[in-house]
């Protein structure tokens, strides 16, 4: 898809933040690429391609260049020059990297088999960094990282025949009847995440079941099914209207607060291609 004249101006204003952090792609001299939210590299090169921009451009394949020099021998990436390395922050890496087209590198396919290797029993992914405290509930994986990890897998080989996978669904299932908040980072389904944010940043209904409409598993659960009514129950006019936003995006045309979203919609209309309704 061509960036369509509307949207022109929303890459404009992406694009004039590219040397905020110091350096260039979003990022900043010692490639801390989840600096500077919402405008960090991780988050521009998703919100570029959302907005019709191809993956070949040399842009992507210089941002792709300054991720990939993250890349651990094991499979991790580092983010940030200093301190520990979390599974959030390699979800999130491979996630853009797959958007950009890299699931088949070689590189990927080790940080896919480290995914794999450090799952926990629960089926999800989590960290040991307890910053809201101990307790049962954070005996659970994270269900974000979870999900985002299951949004990277979506664009390798086979994906629905991976027992590992299967068993991450059925995790972020779970949570759907847990409801409250799980793992040592807190992630729960309450009002916030009821509420259809867009673009795909935050533990949110709408990447909830964007994410899950690509893998049999869920497609015919009633947790699933569930979830998918609440989002249908918000369509106006068979379209997504944008209910939460970071407010530094929230002058941007495509994910305007309150507003029908067409390219917010095409997302819905995948989920829906992905269940055999069109």
């Amino acid at each position: 898809m061509a960036i369509e004249k509307q949207y022109a101006s929303d890459v404009k204003v992406i694009l004039s933040h590219r040397y905020d952090n110091g350096s260039d792609y979003w990022t900043t001299p010692d490639k801390r690429l989840m600096k500077g939210s919402p405008f960090t590299t991780l988050d521009c090169a998703l919100y570029l391609l959302e907005l019709g921009m191809k993956p070949t451009e040399s842009i992507f394949q210089e941002t792709a260049e300054l991720i990939f020099s993250t890349w651990q021998d094991d499979g991790c990436f580092k983010v940030y020059p200093q301190g520990g390395i979390y599974p959030c922050h390699t979800a999130h890496v491979a996630e853009v990297l797959c958007h950009l087209g890299y699931a088949s590198d070689t590189r990927m396919k080790k940080t896919f088999q480290h995914l794999l290797d450090t799952q926990y029993p629960d089926g999800g992914w989590r960290c040991n960094k307890f910053s809201f405290g101990r307790g049962p509930e954070t005996e659970y994986s994270n269900p974000f990282p979870t999900l985002t990890i299951l949004n990277a897998f979506r664009f390798s080989n086979d994906f629905n025949n991976e027992p590992a996978l299967d068993s991450a669904v059925d995790f972020l299932l779970e949570h759907w009847d847990i409801r409250k908040p799980i793992g040592p980072c807190h992630y729960g389904m309450g009002t916030l995440f009821m509420q259809v944010e867009y673009p795909f940043r935050n533990y949110n209904l709408f990447v909830y079941v964007y994410v899950l409409s690509f893998y049999d598993r869920a497609k015919k659960d009633r947790r699933f099914l569930e979830a998918l009514e609440a989002l249908e129950s918000k369509l106006v006019d068979g379209q997504i209207v944008v209910e939460r936003v970071v407010p530094k995006l929230a002058k941007l045309s495509f994910c305007k607060k309150g507003l029908p979203s067409s390219l917010a919609t095409m997302r819905y209309r995948e989920i829906t291609k992905n269940l055999g309704q069109v």
